[in-house]
Order: C-alpha cells, then structure tokens, then sequence
C-alpha cells in the first residue's frame, strides 16, 4: 500500500521532552545545544503582541496570504510581496519546492555533510541525491558542485552558512557558482543561519535575486529570531515560479499567532542584534578554547560549532548525564554544540576538559 519510497525511509524520533528527561536522569534542568536553538529567547514586543491577540478570532481561519506578514518581511528584504512563499517552518519550504519540481528519474546535488531535510524530501519524490563533500577546511566546494552537474539535475542545495560545518562562502563565489549553472537548474541557498555572520552584506545571496531566475533564498524566524515553536519560515523566488508554488502550498499553512508572532519578531531589531552580539562573542570563545586544546574543528559563521571529538559518544552521554544535550550522528567521531549563555557555554567546557582527563 505504502509509496516505495516511503516505505524504505525511517521514521523521525524526536527528541524526549526536556522535562521527562530530567526525570529520567535524575537531573534538577538539563539544556538542549543540540538543536540550534537561540539561548536568549524570544523579543519581550513578541509576548506584548500575543497579549493583546483577540482570542474570539481563534474561530476564524487565518489569513491564508500572510498578507500583513508578507509585506513587512517583503519591505525587509526589499523584493516584491509576490515572489515571497511562506512555510510552516522552512521544513515545509523545502517540501514544497520537493513536491513541485521534481520527478522519478530526476538528480539534486548538495554538500556532504548537509542539513538532512534536502535529501529527505529528494527521496520521497523518487529522485537520486549526489553529495559533494566539503573542502577539508569544510567550507563548501563550489567548482566540484558545477562540476557535478548534469542533463538530469533538477535541483542543487546550498545551505549558506552550512549546517553542520557551520562555515559558510561569500556573495562573490557564489555568484561565480551561480555563472557556471544552467538556467534549467533551480539553485535553492538556505540562509537560515544568515543573521549570525560576521558581515551580512559579504554572504547573503540576496542580491543576486533579480540576475537569475533560477535562483531561490530562503531565510527562517526559527534561530535568532527565536521563534522555533512558531514554525515561520519563507523563501524569495522567481517571479515566474510564484503561481506553481502558491498553487502547491496548503492554503492556511501559518496560523494567526504565528503570522503575528513573526511580524513582532521582525520589527524589534534591536533584540536581533543583541542576539547576534551574543553569539558571535560565544563563537570566538569557542573557537579559542578548540583551538587552545587542540581539536579539530572548522571555523564558524552560525550559531554553532563543529569539531572532531575522540569518543565523540562517550562524551556526549557524559555531557548528557551532567545536564547538556549535544548532537551526534553527524559525522563519526564529531559533534555538533550549539552556542548557549556564557555561563551555559563555560560550564560545558568544563566537562569536556574533565572527560578527558579521565
């Protein structure tokens, strides 16, 4: 009965809920860097405009354009309201623009590692997905990923700054990348850790938005927006793709408390970039502990950082049983640690020198 191509996936385990997981460990909190979620929370206007939210309205469908929504990101951003698409998280971007262009046969490239959502949906659609692995200092390798392009690649994935190397590449590469790609191949940047580089202007790929029409950026209100719960995320497209891809969205995809929730989010920028202050302050403490230790690790434009860990398991059940959840599964022998407060960030470190001087 099953789609074949669903029938061979494995399906998601989400992680246990932070409470009953302090039950069963025993534990009076743990903290979750596992996610790359923002340690600071959310903008207090966010709670000031749910506040004042007419719960009578709670009957009424949403409104199923985002209209509001649509023309303040859209005046953010400056494209035109129209070539915006909006998502229940960019995890439904990025099953949307799945569903609506590819087909069996059809082949997508991305980076090897990447995030794992790219692949996931290319294989619910019956389509091949070829990897092509970071350079060694793990920044992506834009003349292997042209290079690997053929009559058949529908789609290419280029996660910018890349999760999990958290190492990104400059507008100037990729708009020599974007040169070398046929118009026939649809060229997706995901720019959800976007905020936390050192200078916006030197990698965003907004601006090559209006030179090629095979080009889509998608950005989220998910990390340093802190809006993970509210499920917001939205990609700036072709004019031309805009009726197919409306026409595949579901028509109430974003609540009204969402909607309002990411507008709030927009408007306080200041919280924005007290949030990034803070995080690219975590970003080069980390880096100086690595690198004073000696591990391996690449340098970081996002939230978060990745770097080799002997008895990378080991160490992360020992972090786990003394209150830190860390991400494993990412590469052998490697972990992933999203940034946390830098009270968070010095006890963490801590335990790692403690593990291994066990």
């Amino acid at each position: 009965m099953l789609k074949k191509t669903v029938s061979q996936l494995q399906p998601y385990v989400p992680e246990t809920p932070l409470p009953e997981l302090e039950k069963q460990l025993g534990l009076a909190s743990v903290v979750r860097l596992s996610a790359n979620e923002n340690p600071f929370g959310t903008s207090p206007k966010v709670q000031q405009a749910l506040q004042n939210w007419d719960f009578s309205n709670s009957r009424y469908y949403p409104d199923g354009d985002a209209a509001a929504l649509r023309q303040a990101v859209a005046d953010y951003v400056k494209v035109a309201p129209e070539r915006l698409l909006f998502g229940n998280g960019l995890d439904e971007v990025i099953e949307l623009v799945s569903r609506t262009f590819l087909e069996t046969g059809d082949e997508v490239l991305e980076l090897g590692p990447t995030f794992s959502e790219y692949k996931l949906h290319a294989q619910i659609e019956d389509t091949i997905v070829h990897d092509v692995a970071v350079q060694a200092d793990g920044i992506a390798d834009l003349t292997a990923l042209a290079a690997a392009i053929t009559p058949k690649t529908k789609l290419i994935w280029l996660c910018n700054p890349n999760n999990p190397t958290g190492t990104a590449v400059p507008q100037t590469e990729i708009a020599k990348f974007m040169a070398q790609v046929p118009r026939t191949v649809l060229v997706l940047i995901d720019e959800a850790y976007i905020d936390f580089v050192d200078k916006l202007a030197t990698y965003t790929a907004l601006p090559l938005l209006d030179q090629y029409d095979n080009l889509m950026v998608l950005r989220t209100f998910s990390k340093a927006y802190g809006l993970a719960n509210f499920r917001v995320g939205y990609a700036v497209m072709p004019p031309k793709l805009a009726p197919s891809l409306q026409s595949v969205r579901l028509p109430y995809n974003l609540s009204a408390i969402a909607q309002l929730a990411a507008q709030a989010a927009l408007a306080d920028q200041a919280f924005l970039q007290a949030t990034v202050t803070r995080v690219r302050q975590a970003r080069q403490q980390w880096e100086c502990f690595l690198q004073q230790h000696g591990f391996t690790f690449y340098h970081s434009q996002a939230n978060f950082t990745f770097f080799q860990a002997p008895h990378a398991l080991k160490l992360a059940d020992y972090l786990l049983h003394n209150g830190f959840i860390v991400r494993t599964g990412l590469r052998p022998d490697w972990l992933r640690i999203t940034f946390g407060t830098a009270e968070q960030n010095e006890k963490l470190q801590q335990l790692i020198l403690a593990f291994y001087e066990k």
